[in-house]
This record gives C-alpha cells, sequence and structure tokens, in this order.
C-alpha cells in the first residue's frame, strides 16, 4: 500500500496534479513529508496539505477488524490451517487439535527425557494414510546428532498401528516415507536448506524435524555474535520454511545449566555462567533452554519435557492458545503415552524452569558437561 500511486487515489486534480509535478508520485513519498516540509516542496497551504495527507492515509492505511469479523475469515480460510494430532488427547485438546501448522514448534529438555521419541511419533503420525489419523505425508527427518532409529520407529508402529505394521509392505511404505539428512556442520545444513524447500513441494512433505537445532550451532562460532547473526538468520528461513509449506515445523532444542546469582529478565535467558562442574547440589531447577532469548522469541509453540521427583512432563511453556498445563507420562514400547489427560495448571517460575530431578541425573549432569566443557565461561550467556 506505501506504494499505491497518488493519482490513483482520488485526489481532486489541482492537488494531485501539483504532487505529480513534485515528483511526490506515491503514498509513501508523500507521508515521508512532514506537512510543513510537503507546503514548501507543493507551495500550497495548510489547510489543502492536510486534507491530502489525512486523505492518503485513510486510503493506504488498513482497515480496522473485530474479533468477531477475524474469527468469521478465521473459519473461511480454515484450510489453510490444520494440526497433526499427536494421539496424547490431553496435549492435543490444550493445542486445539494437535502440532500447529505453519509455525515452529519447540521441544526442549534434557538428553534422555524423551525429545526424539516425541519426533519419532510425530514422523510415524505424519506418514500413516488419513483414515489412521494421518497427514498421508513424506516427512524430512534432520537428524543432526544421529539419535534417528529405524528399529524404534518400527517398534512404535507394530505397538500403536498393529493392523498397518505387521503387513510388511504397509510398514515399508510408511518407513520410506521418513526421509532422513544427517549435515555433518552448520554450513552443511546450511547448503541442504534451499533443496529442502523443494523438496517441501516435490515430495508431499508433511512434516519438517530439526533434531536438533541447538547441536548444529554448538561450537560452530567461538563467541555468541558471530552465533547469534548465523542463528538469526536460520530461523528466519525455517519460519518461511513452515509458512511457506504450511506444514508443521518440529525442532528439538537442547539445555544449559544456569547459576542462582544470575539476574535475567526472563526464566529461558541466560547471561553468563557463574556455576561451577563441581557444584551439583545446584543442579535442578536452574537449567534453561539453551539458543538464547532471540530464539526463543521466533518459536510460536515451546513444550518443555522434564523430570521432577523421577515422575517425566511435558509442559505447555509458551502457546499463543493454551494455557500452561503440564502432563505426566512414560515412554512405553508404542512411544510417549500420557498418565493423565487432565493437565496440571501452572503459575509463576513453573511455567518455563526446567527440571531434572531424581532421572539419570548422573546421564543429565554429564551431558551437560558435555556440551559446556569446549566453552569458556563468558560465552554461555549469548546462547
Amino acid at each position: 500500500m506505501a506504494n499505491k500511486q497518488i493519482s490513483q487515489m482520488g485526489l481532486p486534480k489541482s492537488i494531485a496534479n501539483v504532487f505529480a509535478a513534485r515528483n511526490v508520485f506515491t503514498a509513501k513519498d508523500a507521508l515521508s513529508l512532514t506537512e510543513f516540509e510537503l507546503m514548501e516542496l507543493l507551495d500550497v497551504g495548510l489547510a489543502q496539505v492536510t486534507s491530502a495527507v489525512a486523505h492518503i492515509s485513510e486510503i493506504v492505511c488498513p482497515p480496522y477488524q473485530t474479533a468477531l469479523s477475524l474469527m468469521e475469515l478465521r473459519v473461511q480460510n480454515e484450510h489453510l490451517a490444520g494440526h497433526l494430532p499427536t494421539h496424547m488427547k490431553g496435549l492435543d485438546e490444550a493445542l486445539c487439535g494437535g502440532i500447529p501448522f505453519g509455525v515452529l514448534t519447540e521441544l526442549v529438555g534434557p538428553a534422555g527425557i524423551g525429545k526424539t521419541q516425541f519426533c519419532l511419533k510425530l514422523s510415524l503420525l505424519a506418514s500413516l494414510p488419513a483414515n489412521y489419523g494421518g497427514l498421508d505425508g513424506h516427512v524430512i527427518y534432520i537428524d543432526v546428532e544421529s539419535k534417528f532409529s529405524s528399529r524404534r520407529l518400527i517398534e512404535i508402529g507394530v505397538k500403536s498401528f498393529p493392523e498397518i505394521f505387521h503387513r510388511k509392505e504397509m510398514a515399508q511404505e510408511m518407513a520410506g516415507r521418513i526421509h532422513v539428512l544427517r549435515p555433518a556442520s552448520l554450513s552443511e545444513f546450511t547448503e541442504s536448506l534451499q533443496q529442502i524447500k523443494v523438496s517441501l513441494l516435490q515430495n508431499q512433505v508433511k512434516l519438517l524435524v530439526i533434531d536438533s537445532m541447538a547441536a548444529l550451532v554448538t561450537g560452530e562460532f567461538e563467541h555468541g555474535a558471530p552465533r547469534q547473526k548465523t542463528l538469526g538468520w536460520h530461523v528466519s528461513f525455517i519460519k518461511s520454511l513452515a509458512e511457506f509449506s504450511r506444514i508443521p515445523v518440529v525442532v528439538t532444542n537442547q539445555v544449559r545449566s544456569q547459576s542462582r546469582d544470575e539476574t535475567c529478565h526472563y526464566f529461558f535467558q541466560v547471561q553468563s555462567w557463574n556455576e561451577t562442574i563441581e557444584d551439583r547440589t545446584r543442579h535442578d531447577s536452574h537449567l534453561v533452554a539453551a539458543l538464547g532469548i532471540n530464539w526463543a522469541h521466533a518459536v510460536t509453540i515451546r513444550l518443555v519435557l522434564e523430570a521432577k521427583s523421577g515422575q517425566r512432563f511435558i509442559k505447555v511453556a509458551k502457546s499463543p492458545i493454551a494455557p500452561p498445563l503440564a502432563f505426566p507420562f512414560n515412554i512405553t514400547s508404542s512411544g510417549i503415552l500420557l498418565l493423565s489427560d487432565d493437565g496440571i495448571e501452572l503459575t509463576g517460575p513453573d511455567i518455563n524452569t526446567i527440571h531434572c530431578q531424581g532421572l539419570s541425573l548422573r546421564f543429565c549432569w554429564g551431558n551437560l558437561q558435555k556440551n559446556i566443557k569446549w566453552m569458556p565461561k563468558t560465552t554461555i550467556g549469548h546462547y
């Protein structure tokens, strides 16, 4: 609208001709100047300039919309929306249908908590025929840490959908729809993004999984600023892929340790590193999502997977449509299974803090050591 021609806005010919004679052709040209600058440039009175500016502004500014009109518009465009059901009833109800199309959904949590299990189940569901609740499409699975297991995928399929996966040809067809990429570096991943964009259209791709984004950028740069700049480009491109293709995009993220002495504006923001590895008593409740505040703002849905007193939980920590809720779950042979469909309401710091209590703490801590040992203490805050 800023480039709309003034000659097409229905201004009186006398003033429209003056605009054209002074090389002010578009709404942007006119509205970039103050009224006094326009008076001097056009050599007309204040009343004429004020009237012309008001008319131009009215033409190019979008009209306001009511909540009712927005709801009606959404109903009309329902075919552009959609969700990938997780087959976890309570979570699907909280998210109004499941993992939404067209936006980034993040799974964050300590190692071994179940993020990859979640991704495997989603990949399976996206490839299933529509009459079984699937999307009947292909999946691109970017397996950064080589955690993808075809054997585990088939096991989940056999236990969850025996009528399909006990037939060898059907099992092979479903598994053949999941395309696994294993980039060795961030630069290799960057080079493949354009090919991924083409594949989204040519191969009827219905789900993109990146497991994990944090592992891609870990160790690529020595300082936070270049990392954030590069990460900003990648998250922008990935968001555009989601919007362009109207499919669910699921990205996993790791956790970092945070000390009690840090002062943060957000519970998921890391600014500095003050905690020593030996101080293990301060480990719990001081885990935060990696990749920093800019990344946190880029994702639309954040699901936190954590453990408290040995029990695993999935938390809806960020969503424009769902309240903060936590669901207890177990990992079974058929994948992730909610123990209750009634979510536990969360308030305050519990929404964004990440716990790892009583669930292989040694393993969780060992993973943290592995992820941070290469980093100087002064750079952890730039993540």
